[in-house]
């Protein structure tokens, strides 16, 4: 049996082109790097949503039949249940049974209790090593660590304390221990970064003020002509900045930040995977470690409103570890960055960050779902170079990429990406996906898809991946086609109509907003 080492680097609210080797401005040579040892996707899909994506990439399965419909709350009997079927098998699971060793360091976002062990918790699904926190967010300086099932006193955290450096040290410690010992590892390095609070070293956000107060639509223009010298601009043949980013405020001074911050969270990132790849070369082990790169999904939109009280303790602590009050919500008045603000960079940069796509984190149009992807496995045959590899890919595939890699059998939907990265031929196939009510379905060229409350709209993302262009009147055929497809996965896996969860929380007296988790 073949035993490859496997690291899974996964961001938090990336947009599609906000990283060098896929067009973007920020910073990040540790990326361009890992890209140089490997292939990039341009059609790689993911889930809208955090804990949907992660379950997806854990199981091999579709977030729904695993327990994830939409975050973690448990809304049973009638609602998913909020945290990951202990039923259903984990990579790491598998993986451990194959004689490997095991650890996940960042977010877990998996389980609707967080605060006592359960077997939802990743050292029952698998994981022999687990330093990270449970919930979905939380402040960079001031997070609920958990190591193992203990919670980590904050007395305990050093003075300087970084939320991304942490794990990326973890990451390096246990490479070298697992590679010392001569074992395979399988590890998860599951970074909060760039997903809210902004917050971030004054040395890091420093260089990017001049590169963004330039304004959203000059970024945006100036990113799509990098997309499309790269070849990273997959199936789009238009393109105008949208009209929502013309204009720049007279005091541009707080925007200007708010991306300046983002920015610097994922320049952090970026040195932490220069540090993994270090550790991978220093162990030789690099030749024979898949090392793959993503995010959970697309850009994030959500503004958060000033003295937002909706927030645990978890999420948001309520003081700094210096004993400041912790300002909640995007005052342009407050500059983000410090440890006692909690903000978040809007609807506009969420825009820049996923161009050259339609929508954001929570739909499923492309802005959603797309995420850059990097994989790089010298001893595997994915050749060097950062060649852009046609083909579709989804979250569920990566289970079954992992398993082929071992010579395992796989007894999954999805499909051994190892092909795709080798540059061989690959069958047309159907993608799926739900949430909140949002949905679509992807077969060959052609993508159905809604916005909840919306019609359903027919694009051909061949050569309008934009979504520009509905062509649901004149294909209805076509479209009936696809939905009576859509309609048979939902059913086969579990989706709960949108219309009964709604329904369902106001029969128990809860605003129907918070069925979005």
């Amino acid at each position: 049996m073949n035993r490859p080492n496997v690291v899974i680097v996964l961001a938090d609210d990336l947009g599609y082109s906000d990283i060098s080797p896929f067009g973007g401005e920020i910073d990040t040579p540790q990326l361009e790097r890992l890209a140089a040892r490997g292939v990039r996707m341009t059609s790689y899909y993911v889930t809208p949503r955090c804990s949907p994506s992660r379950a997806a990439l854990l199981t091999g399965r579709h977030p729904h039949s695993v327990g994830i419909g939409v975050l973690t709350t448990d809304n049973r009997p009638r609602g998913y249940p909020g945290s990951l079927d202990p039923d259903v098998p984990t990579l790491a699971e598998r993986v451990k049974d194959e004689g490997y060793a095991t650890a996940v360091f960042g977010k877990w976002h998996l389980a609707s209790d967080m605060t006592v062990p359960s077997a939802t918790w990743p050292t029952r699904r698998g994981f022999d090593e687990f330093r990270g926190m449970l919930p979905g967010a939380s402040s960079y300086r001031n997070p609920p660590i958990t190591e193992g099932e203990q919670r980590v006193a904050d007395a305990d955290l050093p003075e300087d304390y970084y939320f991304t450096e942490d794990i990326t040290q973890s990451g390096v410690d246990f490479i070298r221990r697992r590679a010392e010992a001569e074992e395979p590892f399988f590890l998860f390095l599951a970074y909060t970064a760039p997903h809210w609070p902004l917050q971030a070293d004054e040395s890091d956000i420093a260089k990017y003020r001049d590169r963004f107060g330039v304004g959203w639509a000059r970024v945006q223009a100036e990113r799509f002509a990098r997309m499309r010298d790269l070849g990273v601009a997959s199936g789009v043949e238009r393109f105008e900045v949208g009209a929502d980013l013309d204009g720049w405020p007279a005091d541009a001074r707080w925007e200007t930040e708010r991306m300046a911050v983002y920015a610097a969270q994922v320049e952090s990132l970026d040195r932490g995977v220069g540090r993994i790849l270090d550790a991978l070369e220093v162990a030789g082990v690099d030749q024979d470690t898949i090392v793959l790169f993503f995010s959970d999904n697309g850009g994030c939109s959500e503004e958060i409103t000033p003295g937002r009280t909706s927030f645990s303790e978890l999420v948001c602590p309520p003081v700094t570890r210096a004993g400041e009050e912790v300002v909640v919500g995007n005052h342009p008045d407050l500059m983000p960055g410090p440890a006692n603000t909690y903000q978040s960079y809007g609807e506009r940069w969420a825009t820049v960050s996923n161009t050259p796509f339609r929508m954001w984190k929570r739909w499923v149009h492309e802005g959603g779902i797309s995420t850059p992807f990097i994989a790089s496995w010298p001893a595997g045959g994915v050749p060097a170079g950062a060649d852009i590899m046609p083909g579709v890919g989804h979250i569920i595939d990566i289970v079954p990429t992992v398993l082929d890699a071992m010579g395992l059998e796989s007894d999954l939907e999805g499909e051994s990406l190892l092909p795709v990265w080798r540059g061989e031929p690959t069958e047309e196939r159907t993608l799926f996906w739900e949430h909140v009510g949002n949905a679509a379905v992807r077969r060959g060229r052609y993508k159905l898809v809604r916005e909840w409350g919306g019609p359903w709209e027919l694009y051909d993302i061949a050569v309008d991946r934009g979504e520009s262009h509905d062509l649901s009147a004149a294909e209805p055929a076509l479209a009936a086609e696809l939905l009576a497809e859509y309609e048979a996965w939902a059913q086969r896996n579990g989706v709960i109509p949108w219309e009964d969860v709604l329904a369902d929380h106001v029969s128990r007296g809860l605003a129907p907003e918070r069925a979005m988790g």
